[in-house]
């Protein structure tokens, strides 16, 4: 008992700790924001090298064609350029009023939804972890007619989660833990719903028995297969969402359809094209993805029997070594 109660304690402090620091953000212009993403740069990328490794690692086997030199142009890029901008902008974004945000970030073609906000028809979005996307959840529900609606996973500190879920809902959008994905499909809802689900990470713990294995970006790849599972179990028109970095701070999103009756594709084949679609984004601006995700765990599964892969990996992981010990 004496143990939990400390645990909660030390919740109550950190959170207040939280608190303090997001509201902090509040009073912080934006071009003071950019000089702190600056710094953050500055710290990540040259003093502490987080994830250097697993990006340079990622970016290498992704981009097999490009030198040493563009890799680590590439790598600086994704965290000047994106990891940094994102932080900072994720922090600010807890505050900020609905006026900033819709000249910050907006969606393009919201009128793709209409019909089927017209005959009472819920569908599903599938996003990424492209570009800013912690702006693109707060923003959605008000440029759009559908009842927004964004899976995620809750915080482990029940008073962060609680306070940062709020601040999140404010523009009425509604945050459903995934433990409670069925329960709230099954709900009734006072008009149609669109699900924003994001289905770009590994597929860890027993998703990975059911994961769908595509070739994204050049490399066997597991996808989660919830998202396409719960497109066809509920005949949802299915979406994606195309984010674009305008200039620093201002983002667009585009809807795309991905399929109108996904329960009518074989199986696997949703998956396949919401990974194409976003693999067309990350070839447009490929500094805009969240390379420091360790995505192709099931690379360090399988056992290589054959010669010729055995000496691909041994060059790839040579250069990977020479490209991260680059002053």
């Amino acid at each position: 008992m004496l143990i939990i109660e400390s645990y909660l304690i030390m919740d109550r402090i950190v959170y207040y700790l939280y608190y303090a620091f997001i509201n902090i953000f509040r009073i912080v212009p934006f071009w003071l924001l950019y000089l702190k993403s600056s710094f953050l740069y500055f710290v990540l990328y040259h003093l502490v090298g987080y994830r250097k490794s697993v990006v340079i690692d990622n970016l290498t086997k992704c981009f097999p064609d490009k030198s040493e030199k563009e890799i680590m142009q590439l790598a600086k890029r994704f965290y000047k350029e994106n990891l940094s901008d994102i932080f900072v902008e994720g922090l600010k974004g807890f505050t900020m009023t609905e006026k900033h945000f819709k000249t910050r970030y907006k969606v393009l073609n919201p009128e793709i939804l209409d019909k089927y906000f017209n005959q009472g028809q819920d569908v599903l979005a599938i996003a990424t972890h492209y570009g800013n996307w912690e702006w693109g959840i707060q923003v959605f529900n008000n440029q759009v007619k559908h009842q927004a609606a964004a899976l995620y996973k809750p915080l482990t500190n029940k008073y962060i989660e609680e306070y940062s879920k709020s601040l999140r809902e404010k523009s009425g959008i509604h945050l459903v833990s995934i433990r409670d994905t069925l329960e709230y499909f099954q709900k009734k809802k006072d008009k149609p719903v669109i699900y924003i689900m994001a289905a770009d990470q590994f597929p860890g713990g027993k998703a990975l028995d059911k994961a769908v294995t595509v070739n994204f970006l050049g490399r066997e790849t597991l996808c989660l297969h919830g998202p396409e599972s719960y497109a066809r179990y509920n005949k949802l028109p299915t979406f994606f969402f195309d984010v674009k970095r305008v200039k620093r701070g201002h983002y667009t999103l585009e809807i795309k359809l991905l399929a109108d009756k996904p329960y009518e594709l074989e199986k696997g084949e949703l998956t396949k094209r919401y990974m194409k679609n976003l693999e067309q984004a990350i070839y447009r601006e490929p500094q805009n993805w969240l390379w420091s995700h360790k995505r192709w765990k099931n690379e360090n599964f399988k056992k290589e029997d054959n010669t010729e892969k055995k000496a691909k990996v041994y060059i790839s992981a040579q250069r990977c070594a020479a490209i991260y010990t680059q002053k």
